[in-house]
């Protein structure tokens, strides 16, 4: 008997080892599976270009982390990035010297961002409207915006400083790479080593028991929306200064869909309560991975907006089948 019990608690570990490290496991093999099968892709030149490419969209998906975990969701995070992103270049061709305007850009970009958030969390919190309806208003509200200020077109920037901070590296890897990464690194320390992170934790797993722990689960909620906004300023002047402009209409598109499979993928659970950023890095690259190689592959391109949405369904029924 005493064997038996033995056996299934390693039985049991084994499973709690690997539901825990699944992301990180799947990044691995789809690592491996593509570096077999295709010579381009294991260049470091390449690798280097897909951590380029996935870096704003990362830096989005942090802030949908602590969204998702708290039990909410954040349709409007690609919008308010377009929004940020021409503020900021609006405001910096109004500024003659190069480094003001630069700091001008950052200032404004992280400053729209910032108020997208707050709104956010306001609707949903404040207003007692549901996360989804709030954020699929707001989505359209920064949208429009942003169209409207950019006559529905692309703006661009003659500030060589601001062409060049998106082309810095450090030790061969881009400044958006480090900025996502150090980003991760802050917003992991919150979500694991602080009080409020684990409030988010709580909140997103039973609300009602949260209150009745004297956690302001509408406080908690609010701050998750605003550092979502942070995070999408953040990415939209990264993104803006990495393309030296910016596309009223593109900018940001599918950026929620993006943001929203890498938690998921990795390991975020959809319904809150439960989710890491080492997990949603794991899943920034996993998406950045696939979609890289179906580049090299030939897929159509049109096609990987089907591929994503798959990823989106098996990794939410993989989490529902292991909660029961």
């Amino acid at each position: 008997m005493k064997e038996e019990c033995a056996q299934l608690n390693r039985e049991s570990s084994w499973k709690t080892v690997l539901n825990e490290n699944r992301p990180f496991i799947a990044l691995a093999l789809l690592l491996a599976v593509c570096m077999i099968s295709n010579e381009s892709f294991r260049s470091p030149q390449n690798l280097i270009n897909i951590s380029r490419q996935v870096a704003c969209m990362g830096i989005a998906a942090l802030g949908m982390t602590f969204v998702i975990i708290a039990g909410g969701i954040d349709l409007s995070i690609g919008s308010l990035l377009a929004l940020a992103g021409v503020s900021g270049i609006l405001v910096m061709g109004k500024i003659a010297d190069p480094a003001a305007a630069l700091c001008a850009a950052l200032g404004v970009s992280v400053g729209i961002g910032l108020l997208g958030g707050i709104l956010n969390g306001a609707l949903v919190t404040l207003g007692k409207i549901p996360s989804f309806i709030a954020t699929l208003g707001t989505l359209s509200i920064y949208r429009s915006l942003s169209l409207y200020m950019a006559d529905a077109g692309t703006l661009s920037s003659s500030n060589e400083l601001f062409r060049s901070a998106g082309s810095l590296a450090f030790l061969g890897i881009p400044l958006p790479t480090w900025c996502f990464l150090l980003l991760a690194l802050v917003f992991g320390v919150i979500l694991r080593q602080t009080a409020y992170g684990r409030h988010i934790c709580a909140t997103g797993a039973n609300p009602n028991a949260a209150r009745y722990a004297a956690i302001d689960i509408r406080r908690v909620r609010f701050g998750t929306y605003v550092l979502a906004g942070l995070a999408a300023g953040i990415a939209a002047f990264l993104f803006s200064s990495r393309l030296n402009s910016i596309s009223s209409t593109d900018a940001g598109l599918s950026y929620e869909l993006d943001a929203i499979a890498a938690a998921i993928i990795g390991g975020t659970a959809m319904n809150g309560g439960r989710g890491s950023i080492a997990g949603t890095v794991a899943g920034v690259f996993i998406l950045g991975i696939i979609s890289n190689a179906l580049d090299m592959w030939g897929a159509p391109v049109n096609l990987q907006g089907l591929v994503k949405g798959l990823i989106i369904i098996i990794a939410v029924l993989i989490q529902r089948q292991n909660n029961e």
